[in-house]
């Protein structure tokens, strides 16, 4: 579902399920690799998200999350919160290396990375939601307000445009592109050029960033 690998100082998270949609049981995998991710991230640390297939993340995986109890989607909730919240201001750079489509939850999931970088010949960026009828909660929202410009935010999250990775690019929602076979590398490149910064600093920035943005995707829970 979810591999997780120490390259060099680069913590290579690969998801690896088809559709790599979001279920309970994906969320449990992201979780625990976090623990590990925040437990390593000194100098020269960093993490590099990548999906593999057609998908980077196809968003939640519906059909297993209609059989969910009420207390259950409760906890699916506040996990997918979590998750969001501790990329955020995870205290060494993400970079999403968007292989194929980021839809939906995968979008936000790529957003939530502090890079994304887009391969080139495939795949869409999409916050599909209002295609399929999914409400975005307030403190989700508060991502692509922070993430995006304002113009995009709204064309984004009224339209379920379809960004290629030069869209992407010119929207501010990409920040580089690469071939399938050079992908991993160009992110992973990326990843490690971020990590020379001093590793206290950069925490403290991103908290300071991103902080608020992360704080109320857990507030109430």
């Amino acid at each position: 579902m979810i591999d997780y690998k120490k390259d060099g100082e680069i913590h290579l998270v690969t998801m690896n399920n088809d559709q790599n949609t979001i279920c309970p049981d994906w969320q449990a995998r992201m979780l625990e690799i976090l623990d590990t991710v925040e437990a390593d991230c000194g100098q020269g640390a960093a993490l590099v998200l990548i999906g593999e297939g057609k998908f980077f993340c196809n968003g939640l995986n519906l059909e297993v999350l209609v059989q969910l109890g009420e207390g259950e989607m409760a906890t699916f909730s506040k996990q997918m919160m979590e998750i969001h919240q501790r990329l955020l201001v995870l205290p060494c750079p993400t970079v999403a290396a968007m292989n194929g489509h980021a839809f939906a939850g995968g979008a936000f999931l790529a957003l939530s990375c502090d890079y994304r970088v887009m391969r080139e010949d495939r795949g869409w960026f999409s916050v599909s939601e209002v295609d399929v009828g999914v409400p975005i909660p307030p403190a989700m929202m508060g991502i692509l307000e922070g993430k995006l410009t304002p113009n995009t935010a709204r064309d984004a999250l009224l339209t379920g445009k379809r960004y290629t990775a030069d869209e992407a690019i010119a929207a501010g929602i990409a920040d580089g592109k690469a071939s399938e076979q050079d992908l991993l590398a160009h992110s992973k490149a990326l990843a490690s050029q971020l990590a020379t910064k001093e590793p206290g600093i950069f925490k403290t920035l991103k908290q300071r960033w991103f902080g608020s943005m992360a704080d109320a995707l857990v507030e109430g829970n």
